[in-house]
């Protein structure tokens, strides 16, 4: 029998980061609108089809903003 000693602490630490990574990325994911119809589409949604392209068949879309508003002092 041979005792072989591994180091399984650095695969635990690498599993909770590529864990926060994928929560990081469901978080910021950008919406986009369609021109045509309005309808809804996360990033996620369009990289999974071969084409960008909305289910009314329209290919514009628009970059929707987040509702929070940024504020900046003036100097």
């Amino acid at each position: 029998m041979c005792d072989v000693m591994v180091d399984e602490s650095s695969n635990e630490m690498n599993d909770d980061i590529t864990t926060d990574d994928v929560i990081e990325t469901e978080k910021f994911d950008v919406i986009y609108s369609c021109l045509r119809c309005n309808t809804k589409v996360s990033n996620s949604e369009l990289t999974r089809l071969p084409e960008i392209k909305c289910i009314c068949g329209f290919r514009v879309f628009t970059k929707v903003r987040p509702p929070i508003v940024k504020t900046v002092k003036a100097i």
